[in-house]
């Protein structure tokens, strides 16, 4: 299955009639993962179809209700539909204290466990880990402990070359150990390196979510060369003041993240309510990243 990045909502606190507040679906993997769930995200999930089998952890970025109100409604509606597989919600230590109250009210009975995992939103460190990928947390500057995300593959072991297979006569029980580094000596003694027998597989795929932060070079070498970026553009020019005020981010300086840190591509996203068309919010970050892509509510990706 295709890496792919699925957009819930994109508005920041205030819901419009086209952007509802933060929350997306990335998988990575052959897995699911959601960022954030603001107000909707459920309502969205099910205006888009979206089915979410392999969704078993949540990150919340940090405790603003546009972030995070959507939690309870959908934990809700898992249980009312009989899941029974865990989820593990990754957030600051808050966010368990504030939650278990609701969940103890109005999700007794549940059919399944919700975990809480802490984040420590003033660390850069890894929080999540399996076999295929890490998640890191990404220091941010808001006006209350923040975090983004970093998605990363792990190095994939090289591909054989399957034509080799049948001309070297080589047993499926070797394939392993060529695929970890070893050659091979066929029947009539001959050697060959793991180099000829193999190939690379793809480079690691990288993607990285920033919202909600003001401008912040202490980012780029964390995402430097990423294959993805999401970054928050709350505001355009006019309102740079404001972002001051709010610890928010404009779209030139999403932009000259993206530029300075060498991503491949930029989503732009988390728009302000005041700003009538987002288009103009992407002009102003094409003019110093031009391959900038704007964020739209229940909108896919192939990353």
């Amino acid at each position: 299955m295709a890496n792919q990045l699925t957009i819930l909502g994109c508005g920041s606190a205030k819901p419009t009639r086209t952007t509802s507040p933060s929350a997306q679906v990335v998988e990575l993997c052959d897995k699911q993962f959601l960022i954030d769930c603001g107000e909707g995200t459920q309502l969205n999930m099910a205006h888009m179809g979206l089915r979410t089998p392999r969704l078993d952890h949540i990150f919340i970025s940090h405790l603003h209700g546009d972030h995070c109100f959507g939690l309870i409604g959908m934990l809700s509606t898992w249980g009312m539909l009989g899941r029974t597989r865990s989820i593990t919600i990754h957030a600051q230590p808050d966010m368990e204290r504030l939650m278990r109250p609701w969940l103890d009210y109005f999700c007794q009975g549940m059919t399944y466990e919700v975990r809480f995992e802490s984040i420590h939103p003033h660390r850069h460190e890894v929080i999540y880990e399996d076999r295929t990928l890490t998640v890191t947390s990404l220091p941010l500057r808001h006006r209350v402990p923040c975090c983004g995300f970093l998605f990363e593959e792990k190095e994939r072991l090289p591909h054989i070359r399957k034509e080799l297979i049948e001309a070297y006569a080589i047993p499926l029980a070797a394939i392993p150990a060529i695929k970890e580094g070893a050659g091979f000596t066929t029947d009539d003694g001959r050697y060959i390196p793991h180099e000829e027998l193999t190939y690379p597989a793809r480079p690691p795929y990288r993607y990285a979510y920033c919202s909600d932060t003001a401008y912040s070079e202490r980012l780029i070498p964390w995402i430097t060369d990423i294959d993805c970026l999401y970054h928050e553009a709350t505001f355009t020019d006019e309102f740079a003041s404001r972002c001051k005020d709010t610890l928010h981010s404009t779209a030139r300086q999403a932009a000259t993240i993206a530029d300075r840190a060498h991503v491949g591509k930029l989503i732009i996203g988390h728009f302000s309510s005041r700003i009538a068309d987002p288009e103009i919010l992407l002009a102003e970050a094409r003019e110093v990243f031009p391959n900038t892509l704007l964020a739209q509510d229940c909108t896919t990706f192939i990353l």
